[in-house]
């Protein structure tokens, strides 16, 4: 991934050096800048500089001609051996720093935007789970009857409709429409400066819209998965068993059936959060959220290519550590999954 990513913007059209100075830049300027960042490097050795950057354990020059981002005195990093001249220290991952935020390290800007990206994926995928886990179990309750055609409506519409749209006519209808009544607006984020403009405090109602329009789809995703499962286990011989041992209904769903029925849920689930850590963007961006994808969307329009970079690579180590957390959630909820 730290390949593809590296390649794929370092090919695109322009100079990082003149994106960092504007119209600032003139020929000595650009030429110190490029030497400082290894710019003026060919392509390969530029690859090998971001990968000795993002490495925990890394070697540097000490020679004032050679590429370190070290030698600014910025960064702190541990020594642990020196070899000539060069030197090799222990350090957390350097991102780089962005070209548009007047040297502030894309570490600094993640920081400040993923908190918040990971509280509306959060509050979106709970809202998709306790409503999808409902609607879902009594869809198959009540097969084929009014209702269970009903929600099946819905989730498909649901399904249906993208993001951008749900999020520009839930802040238009919610957010100004019915202002006088819900008290939302239609923009806003997690944290906001009070009206003094002294203090920031955070705004929970700037919570509701974005995270009902990014748990949309993935609740109509939930409802379909759980209807179909459920359907499945109620004709396994476990729960004909417990049906003639004299077990209400409610004691069947809630021992037997519900646990059996939640692997392809937890498996859509984890695919859905980790793509919304991601897949926010729009969202983000129609209703001003402060999150990780409105974020990119400001990089991509500025050409920010590590604050870019950096929140791909971000992105991609989430989507690993949520996969390796679903296998071990695969281990509980069936008993015959085995972890090796």
């Amino acid at each position: 991934m730290v390949t593809v990513i590296f390649f794929l913007f370092n090919v695109l059209p322009g100079d990082p050096a003149q994106m960092m100075l504007g119209q600032n830049e003139d020929s000595t300027q650009l030429a110190l800048v490029k030497h400082k960042y290894g710019f003026d490097k060919p392509i390969s050795t530029q690859y090998f500089y971001y990968l000795n950057d993002l490495s925990p354990i890394s070697f540097h020059s000490k020679l004032e001609t050679d590429y370190t981002y070290l030698k600014d005195g910025k960064y702190t990093a541990t020594s642990l051996f020196s070899i000539g001249n060069s030197t090799t220290v222990l350090k957390f991952p350097y991102l780089r720093e962005s070209f548009t935020k007047q040297g502030k390290k894309v570490s600094q800007v993640l920081a400040e935007t993923l908190p918040n990206t990971f509280v509306l994926a959060v509050s979106a995928i709970c809202i998709a789970l306790f409503i999808g886990l409902i609607f879902g179990v009594i869809s198959a309750l009540y097969k084929d009857t009014w209702l269970d055609k009903l929600i099946q409506i819905v989730s498909t519409v649901g399904m249906s409709v993208p993001s951008f749209f749900s999020a520009i006519l839930f802040a238009w209808l919610f957010g100004f429409v019915l202002h006088e009544y819900t008290n939302l607006e239609m923009t806003g984020s997690l944290y906001e400066l009070d009206d003094y403009g002294e203090a920031m405090h955070i705004q929970w109602k700037n919570l509701i819209l974005p995270a009902i329009v990014l748990g949309i789809r993935p609740l109509a995703v939930v409802i379909q998965l759980m209807r179909n499962s459920l359907l499945e286990v109620f004709n396994q011989d476990y729960i004909r068993t417990a049906r003639a041992k004299g077990l209400s209904e409610f004691q069947i769903i809630r021992k037997h059936a519900i646990k059996n029925s939640l692997n392809p849920v937890v498996t859509a689930i984890s695919g859905w959060f980790a793509s919304m850590l991601a897949g926010a963007v729009f969202v983000e961006y129609i209703f001003g959220w402060n999150g990780l994808g409105k974020e990119i969307v400001n990089a991509l329009n500025t050409l920010d290519l590590p604050v870019i970079m950096g929140s791909v690579l971000i992105i991609a180590l989430l989507f690993i550590i949520i996969n390796i957390f679903v296998d071990i959630i695969y281990a509980w909820l069936d008993p015959k999954v085995k972890l090796e």
